[in-house]
């Protein structure tokens, strides 16, 4: 396959860390199924987001152009082939429109937002299987992580079992639990690559639950290795025992259409700005806020809505739940911050309507699908060994692929290099991914990779084109 090289590195009219994208549309949603069915409330009719951008037309999904049809939604610079969005996303067009729009009326009108986003919230909602009573528009997945790790009522000698491939956004609020509470903190060490199946990882972390173990907090997927830990099957390990799950499922927005009663987690944070391509600045937080016997039968956790200006100032609030019908809207408490954003979370309601729109089963499979032929490309070219993203096992995949690109194993541990080669990525060939570290067991450093991300946005022949271009300068480089 013949790959173009760019004499300049590829400029953008937007920094790729400060992409602000929003919008708000009233657009039709498409039937999820069981993977993302929502709840009979969260499918309520919801009032139309705020703002109002015309919604994009879209072929017949079973069309030959429709992802083309689909990346042309995007503004996304056609001169750079970005594949890092589990860094940040780029918002659709028409929710860039609407939040511009809903900014300029605001500003005209000199409109507060002093509101809980009740409408935003079960536009959300809908779409990831849950009640609006249970859904947070928060800033971001290190905002949701912290609001879940303060409000636990987590005491001294508290365990908290984790992992070691955590991100700060989990690892920060747990060492102020720590040092602040004497909460105690476990990390399971987690086996990377192709040789790993789900139950592997129930019974690392089995074997490490204690008497003391009061929380069950895990990346799913870890942002680093594109490892998805089998949420579900966690969620019973720790139902079973009596924990907490909280899940930093920040790439799960928008990449996985998963239904968050199903899963049976207790909290989950992700982001609405990498993969779901919303404003930047926003995030989804999940807060189980019923007893479902289904999924989890287990007795609400003890709560307090820290960052919040709804919670009464006297009185409290009634006690949790014991079944399916919530006793209060928890998820209002923790959304009432002080003067919101109208324009962002106009931007939030739209994106998750685009996303429904075309549907999320559909872009699941799609993203999955571009992320399992980059796994075997990698494996044909490099060896399956110098994947650290499981390819075999569908209950451990992503739309992250991370691997070592080069071909002596020695460089594994160079990072300088590994810099340089995604650095050449970009200015000779205009491709956009990111590097990558990480402990591997039995490794006294870190190993160092690529990270890849495929997305909506992208087709095959991207796909192809990244492997080409990383294989030609891995082999420039040896």
């Amino acid at each position: 396959m013949s790959i173009p090289r760019v004499n300049t590195p590829a400029k953008t009219g937007v920094s790729r860390r400060t992409f602000a994208g929003v919008l708000g549309g009233g657009a039709a949603t498409v039937g999820l199924g069981t993977l993302a069915a929502p709840s009979a409330r969260a499918a309520a009719p919801a009032a139309p987001a705020a703002g109002g951008a015309a919604s994009a037309a879209l072929p017949a999904p079973s069309s030959k152009g429709y992802w083309d049809a689909v990346r042309r939604l995007f503004v996304l610079d056609k001169k750079v082939l970005f594949m890092n969005v589990g860094t940040v996303g780029s918002p659709p067009r028409e929710v860039i429109e609407t939040v511009d729009r809903v900014h300029r009326e605001v500003a005209v009108g000199a409109e507060s937002a002093y509101s809980d986003f009740a409408d935003i919230r079960a536009v959300a909602a809908r779409g990831f299987g849950c009640d609006p009573d249970e859904l947070v528009i928060s800033h971001n997945t290190t905002d949701g992580m912290a609001k879940i790790v303060a409000g636990l009522a987590l005491r001294e000698g508290d365990e908290i079992l984790t992992t070691n491939h955590e991100h700060s956004g989990g690892n920060v609020p747990m060492a102020l639990a720590r040092d602040r509470h004497g909460v105690v903190i476990k990390r399971v060490a987690l086996p990377v690559g192709n040789d790993q199946r789900a139950e592997d990882y129930v019974t690392l972390f089995k074997r490490a639950i204690t008497s003391r173990t009061k929380v069950l907090l895990f990346s799913a997927p870890t942002y680093k290795t594109g490892t998805m830990l089998p949420i579900r099957m966690l969620a019973g390990l720790a139902q079973d025992h009596g924990l907490t799950t909280v899940v930093d499922g920040a790439h799960i927005p928008g990449m996985m259409a998963y239904d968050f009663h199903e899963l049976g987690v207790d909290f989950l944070a992700g982001s609405a700005a990498k993969w779901q391509c919303g404003p930047g600045g926003t995030g989804i937080l999940y807060v189980r806020n019923k007893v479902l016997p289904r999924h989890n039968p287990n007795p609400l956790p003890e709560f307090w809505p820290v960052v919040s200006s709804g919670y009464p100032a006297e009185g409290g609030r009634p006690a949790r739940t014991d079944g399916p019908e919530e006793s209060y809207d928890i998820a209002a408490d923790l959304q009432k911050v002080g003067n919101g954003s109208l324009a962002v979370m106009a931007g939030v309601g739209s994106a998750c309507e685009v996303w429904d729109r075309i549907g999320r089963r559909r872009i699941q499979r799609h993203v999955l699908g571009l992320s399992r032929h980059l796994k075997e490309l990698v494996a044909e070219r490099w060896g399956v060994k110098s994947l650290y993203s499981p390819k075999d096992d569908p209950r451990l995949v992503c739309a992250l692929t991370s691997f070592a690109p080069f071909r002596d194993a020695g460089d594994v541990h160079d990072a300088k290099k590994t810099e340089r080669l995604v650095s050449r990525l970009k200015d000779e060939y205009g491709i956009v991914i990111r590097t990558s570290d990480f402990p591997v067991i039995g490794s006294s450093r870190n190993h160092q990779t690529v990270r890849v991300s495929t997305h909506l946005f992208h087709q095959k022949k991207d796909v192809e084109r990244v492997v080409e271009a990383l294989w030609r300068l891995s082999g420039e480089m040896s």
